[in-house]
């Protein structure tokens, strides 16, 4: 399709891509993906529904997975109308305008996972290394604070971007990489210097996701030392395994978003299906395995998920 120049005045709609050259196929391809989707709401709805329902849940660490459960859904719900309207009938066009919407919105709650992340690292920290005080320092309201600054920041720091975008020219390139829509994936298809965008990418990646993850590491440092230093053997595994459920939520999260991010960036060389295939990884990877996580290794939200679907037995 020609698109002529065109400037913030008239952005011209852009083509979603699913998989290049198995278009015949998309339907059937798109068994899998409603099958993680389903997989993906049903986990995290069935996480919240526990954790409200259940009072012996109501305790910071459940009402923090409770907010990583609805930033997954949240990412969920951004992508899965786009993805059905491709694979199901065809429809590859986006309003452009439509498009900047749904680069927002995964972008913030993408930028909220990390920030729960960061989160509940602390609020394992604080439960290891100051147990007695852990209910008085982790509040009610200072968790709804935290939920709140969250949000806040990550809304704060997302916002710029589509209208960054607004500023630039868009020629004759109009083929995004996934069937959704990304920041650096809008901005290549540019035909103007769009050097202000990328910095703006590359300085929030690093004072958040980068900043975030140091700190992630830096408390499972002070973690390691705490529980080091505990006497007993049993007492030290119990620790750890309070944090087990954690540190892979967050290898679920950062290790599919540092491949897309390079690939990006460094990847120009890589095949188009290497694009495709970690961004459909980096969507949906942690929403459809993070409760499955949570479900296996924590035993309380297990037993309550247990209680709820056999009542009679309890």
């Amino acid at each position: 399709m020609r698109m002529d120049s065109f400037n913030s005045s008239g952005f011209r709609p852009l083509l979603l891509t699913g998989f290049p050259g198995l278009e015949a196929s998309h339907p059937q391809i798109s068994v899998l993906f409603c099958v993680l989707y389903v997989i993906a709401f049903v986990g995290n709805s069935l996480i919240l529904v526990v954790i409200w329902q259940e009072q012996s849940l109501h305790e910071p660490m459940y009402f923090f997975l409770s907010m990583l459960a609805a930033s997954d859904l949240g990412l969920c719900a951004t992508t899965l109308p786009t993805l059905l309207k491709l694979f199901w009938l065809n429809a590859r066009q986006i309003p452009f305008d439509s498009c900047l919407v749904q680069m927002f919105f995964i972008h913030v709650f993408s930028l909220m996972e990390s920030g729960i992340l960061l989160t509940m690292a602390f609020d394992r920290y604080i439960a290891i290394s100051s147990p007695v005080h852990y209910t008085t320092i982790l509040t009610n309201a200072t968790i709804v604070k935290i939920g709140f600054g969250l949000m806040l920041r990550a809304t704060a720091v997302i916002l710029p971007g589509p209208f960054l975008i607004k500023r630039l020219k868009f020629c004759k390139a109009n083929v995004l990489s996934h069937s959704y829509c990304l920041h650096p994936d809008i901005i290549k298809l540019s035909c103007s210097d769009h050097r202000i965008n990328s910095i703006y990418g590359l300085i929030i990646i690093l004072i958040t996701f980068g900043l975030d993850s140091v700190l992630i590491l830096l408390s499972y440092l002070k973690i390691l030392i705490t529980v080091l230093g505990i006497a007993s053997h049993k007492e030290q595994l119990k620790a750890f395994n309070t944090c087990v459920s954690h540190i892979c939520a967050v290898l679920l999260v950062y290790i599919p978003m540092l491949g897309v991010s390079i690939i990006h960036r460094f990847g120009k060389h890589v095949p188009p299906v290497v694009h495709i295939i970690m961004g459909y990884i980096y969507l949906l990877v942690p929403p459809v395995l993070n409760p499955i996580v949570y479900c296996i290794k924590t035993c309380e939200i297990r037993t309550c998920i247990f209680r709820m679907l056999h009542p009679k037995k309890f």
